[in-house]
């Protein structure tokens, strides 16, 4: 993917967006120094070129009954690529992992996961490790604390 050259005011934009993704064009153009169209035009620009992924709600855990967070590091019986496939594959089609990096060193994968309880964690174990031949170990560690969760960017100007 080609990066777009990004001004001070894609930069402002981006800022605000990333800040609160129902900010109107009138509030960011204020903010800014630009008209409401040229704003709307900017942003469906920075949404065409991929800079701007998607815009989502951010929904509390806590307030859902999911009050556990787990991070796993999962070690694969065999590195091709079918089997990093077939696990990506996995991953992205549980709800529960809420992320999962494809990483060096130790192990193939961290996921985090989210779940309502260790009973939830368990059935999750079950169908993501222990029914799947090709992974070789996983290793867990329970969250104490959320001190930081987001996917919001530093952004330089």
């Amino acid at each position: 993917m080609h990066t777009p050259d990004l001004d001070r005011l894609d930069v402002a934009i981006l800022a605000c967006l990333q800040s609160d993704a129902r900010t109107i064009a009138e509030s960011i153009g204020a903010k800014v120094g630009l008209s409401a169209a040229a704003v709307q035009r900017r942003i469906k620009r920075l949404r065409e070129a991929g800079v701007i992924e998607r815009e989502v709600a951010v929904l509390s855990p806590q307030a859902l009954g999911l009050s556990m967070t787990f991070v796993v590091m999962v070690e694969m019986e065999r590195e091709n690529l079918a089997v990093l496939d077939g696990f990506r594959r996995q991953v992205l089609a549980d709800d529960n992992v809420q992320q999962c990096y494809y990483v060096t060193g130790n192990a193939d994968f961290v996921l985090v996961v989210t779940c309502r309880d260790m009973t939830d964690f368990e059935a999750f174990t079950r169908r993501m490790f222990f029914d799947n031949p090709n992974v070789r170990h996983f290793t867990t560690s329970v969250a104490m604390d959320r001190v930081k969760t987001g996917l919001t960017l530093p952004l330089d100007p």
